[in-house]
C-alpha cells in the first residue's frame, strides 16, 4: 500500500478512485474483525473511516493531491495498527 501512495500524483482520476475505493473495503473488512473481536471503538472507527473514503473519493482523486496523500497515510496507519496488533486471524472453515 505504501507503494500506492508513493505513486498517487501519477495516477490518472480514475486509478485513483479506485485506490480509495480498496482501501475503504479494506478498512471495513478490518472494522468486522475488530467488531468481532470486541474492540468496539476501532471497528466504528474504522467503518467511518471507510464511508468517509467512500462518499469523498471523487474529490479526493480529483482535488488536493496533499489531502489525498494525507487520508491514505491515515488509512494506512489504522490498517497497520490493526494487523500489528492482530498478526495471528482466527480463519473460519465453516461450511454455510
Amino acid at each position: 500500500m505504501e507503494e500506492k501512495i508513493k505513486i498517487i500524483k501519477d495516477l490518472s482520476i480514475e486509478e485513483r478512485e479506485e485506490v480509495f475505493a480498496d482501501i475503504a473495503r479494506v478498512l471495513e473488512g478490518t472494522a468486522r474483525e475488530a467488531f468481532v473481536e470486541g474492540n468496539r471503538h476501532f471497528a466504528a472507527l474504522s467503518a467511518n473511516m471507510a464511508q468517509a473514503i467512500r462518499v469523498n473519493a471523487d474529490e479526493l482523486a480529483r482535488d488536493e493531491m496533499a489531502n489525498a496523500e494525507q487520508v491514505l497515510l491515515q488509512a494506512t496507519a489504522m490498517i497497520s495498527q490493526f494487523n500489528a496488533a492482530h498478526p495471528y486471524r482466527m480463519m473460519s472453515h465453516a461450511i454455510h
